[in-house]
Order: C-alpha cells, then sequence, then structure tokens
C-alpha cells in the first residue's frame, strides 16, 4: 500500500475537535473528571489514533458496561474508548493500574 502523507495532521485535528466537543457535554452528564490518555495525549497520532478518555464517575454499573453509557448520550463521531472508574476506585487503582498510571505520568486532564 502506498504511504500517504498529511493524514495523521488530519487526524489529530479531527481528534482535537471531538475532545473539545466532549469536553463540554461530559460534565453535565456526570464526569467529575476525564484525563486524555493513549497516542493523542503522548503525540504519536497515526491516522487510526482513537481517543482513549479516562473517566471518574460516581455509577454502580459493573466495570464492563460503563462505557455504554458514555457512548449512549455522547454518541462520538471517532473511535472513542471510555474507561470509567468510581472516585473510590480511581483513588485506590490510581497507583497500580497500569492503564491509570500512564493516564497519570502522560495524560492530561480535560476535566476537573
Amino acid at each position: 500500500m502506498p504511504m500517504m502523507y498529511g493524514f495523521a495532521q488530519q487526524r489529530r485535528q479531527l481528534l482535537e475537535a471531538e475532545l473539545e466537543r466532549l469536553r463540554t457535554e461530559m460534565p453535565p452528564l456526570g464526569a467529575m473528571r476525564v484525563a486524555l490518555s493513549g497516542e493523542l495525549a503522548v503525540g504519536t497520532v497515526t491516522p487510526e489514533t482513537a481517543l482513549e478518555l479516562i473517566v471518574v464517575q460516581q455509577t454502580n454499573e459493573p466495570f464492563h458496561r460503563r462505557s455504554d453509557f458514555w457512548v449512549t448520550h455522547l454518541r462520538p463521531r471517532l473511535d472513542t474508548s471510555f474507561f470509567v472508574y468510581t472516585p473510590e476506585e480511581y483513588e485506590e487503582l490510581a497507583e497500580i493500574d497500569p492503564l491509570l498510571a500512564a493516564a497519570e505520568r502522560n495524560g492530561e486532564v480535560i476535566i476537573g
């Protein structure tokens, strides 16, 4: 397949626009804290890069169902992963969960 130039920059612009939209829509829905994680957070965007968001929210849903709320209510326009923790889980796991530890090191807090 031939190499295409410029698509990573275009993808970055799309991701940043979607991130800005989500930043305004998430707090009224209960997001207490949201941190950007993954490739966009560390600046290694490719044409396939997805948004990866760590969300802290008060919820009684089981872990594997929590992202459904955000997908349903926000209807992301790009590939987006929501990793949702309760405030207690976040506090307890922030230093030992690899995903949370990486977000703490390299991520960017966008809400909270």
